[in-house]
Order: C-alpha cells, then sequence, then structure tokens
C-alpha cells in the first residue's frame, strides 16, 4: 500500500491514542461543562467532513447524471444511516453517562460496553477515511490527496478528546490508568481497519465510489445526530456545547478547503 495512504489510515488512530494518553497527565474526573465542549467540538467537525469531504464529492462525481446527480448521495446518505442504526441495535453498547446499555443483551462490563460505544462512532470515521483515499488511489479527478490527509487530520483532531473523554471516565470507574489508556486507545483501532477494509472494497467496487463516499457521511451523521448532540446538550443548559460545534465545523471545513 502506497506510503501516503498508510499515513492517512494510520494518523486518526494516533489521534485516539494521544487523547487516551490524557489520563496520565489529569486528574479527577472530567467535568461536565469541558465534556461538552469536547463532544461539541468532535459533532461539528463530522458534520462538516461529512459534507465537504464526501457529500459534495460524491455529487461532483455523479454530476454526469445531469438532474437525477442528487441519486446516489440520497441513497447512500440513507443507506449509511440504517446501517448504523442497525449495528446500534445489535451490538451491545453504554454511552457515556448513561446508566442504560443498548444494543442485545448481555453480560459485559460496564467498560467494555463503554469502549463498544465509542469503537461503534469511530467504525464510519475510519470507513470515510478510507473511502476518500480510495478515490484518490484509483485516480478520481474529484478527490486529491490533500484532500485526503485534510479529512484525516479533520478527524484525528476531533478524536484527541475523544480518546480522553473514553479514558478519564473509565479510570474514574476504577481502572488503572494503564488500562484505561489500552480501552481508550483499542477503541481508536476500528478505524484503521474500517479503512483498510473500505480502499479493498473501493477499488474493486469504482464505480459506486459516489454511493460509498456518502455511505461513510450517513453513518457519521447518524453518531452525531443519535450521540453527539445528545452527550453535548444533557444536564443544566449551556450554550458550550454548541459554540464548540461552530469551531470544529469551521475548523473543517477550513481544513478541506484550503489542503482539498
Amino acid at each position: 500500500m502506497n506510503a501516503n495512504i498508510i499515513l492517512i489510515v494510520l494518523i486518526p488512530f494516533l489521534g485516539t491514542v494521544i487523547g487516551s494518553g490524557f489520563v496520565f497527565l489529569l486528574k479527577g474526573e472530567m467535568k461536565q461543562g469541558v465534556q461538552r465542549a469536547l463532544t461539541g467540538f468532535a459533532a461539528g467537525v463530522m458534520v462538516a467532513a461529512s459534507v465537504w469531504s464526501l457529500i459534495i464529492p460524491a455529487m461532483e462525481e455523479s454530476a454526469h447524471m445531469g438532474k437525477l446527480a442528487f441519486l446516489p448521495a440520497f441513497i447512500g446518505v440513507w443507506a449509511g444511516f440504517l446501517f448504523l442504526l442497525f449495528l446500534d441495535e445489535f451490538i451491545p453498547h453504554l454511552h457515556l453517562n448513561s446508566q442504560c446499555p443498548e444494543g442485545k443483551a448481555c453480560n459485559l462490563g460496564k467498560s467494555t460496553m463503554m469502549v463498544f460505544a465509542v469503537a461503534l462512532h469511530n467504525f464510519p470515521e475510519g470507513m470515510a477515511v478510507g473511502v476518500v483515499a480510495a478515490g484518490w488511489l484509483t485516480g478520481n479527478g474529484e478527490i486529491s490527496i490533500a484532500a485526503a490527509l485534510a479529512l484525516s487530520l479533520g478527524i484525528a483532531l476531533q478524536n484527541v478528546p475523544e480518546g480522553a473523554i473514553i479514558s478519564m471516565p473509565l479510570k474514574s470507574t476504577g481502572l488503572s490508568k494503564g488500562k484505561a489508556f489500552c480501552y481508550g486507545a483499542v477503541s481508536g483501532a476500528v478505524e484503521p481497519v474500517g479503512a483498510v477494509l473500505t480502499i479493498i472494497l473501493a477499488g474493486i467496487m469504482v464505480p459506486v465510489l459516489p454511493y460509498l463516499l456518502c455511505f461513510s457521511a450517513g453513518a457519521m451523521l447518524y453518531v452525531v445526530v443519535e450521540e453527539l448532540i445528545p452527550e453535548m446538550s444533557e444536564g443544566e443548559h449551556s450554550n458550550v456545547g454548541t459554540i464548540f460545534f461552530a469551531a470544529g465545523f469551521t475548523l473543517m471545513m477550513v481544513l478541506d478547503v484550503a489542503l482539498g
């Protein structure tokens, strides 16, 4: 695999590892206001990435379809959304600050289900990086290596706070700092896996690249609506999550336009 692609695939995972490492630097539990800010930032990055890095390139790629150029994006977004809905109903997981597990009933521990929740969140991000990288590898004129790098960096930036958000609560449940770090890092390992699988799939099925781009977008938008927005708004009213959503959105927009 191309060295540039390997780097692009691994950068988001590195962001999660760095964020998980904050468990060694910070004492006590993470304040709710900080959690809201970090979650809002992550949501903003994911929405902007879905639009600028995935949906718009997919519609440009489908321009030859004329008035039906929206069709691959429409189908892809719905497919990605429904796919994550299925995984959300099937895979046992526990969201941050929640005491009620979701998915199929099981005997897994709280820490494991929290990691599953973040892994479920991270998988579509890996898919997004993979499909954009595949678009460049297959010679798609609408996607540059810089665009793939911009998406990878943007997701890595929002993975840093996500890594901290998973490792810090795990430490507060009684896990050692080392175990909390490992759990947090492992939750991000699905990203390079998802990216590589998507690159392989897209390489075989080049004609459906617009659908794959929007499939990833739909999956990420599901995560934002179902998980991140509720988390950044829960508890006592505060605007911090909304403000950091705008910060994440505009930063990802700048990265994509400036580098892409």
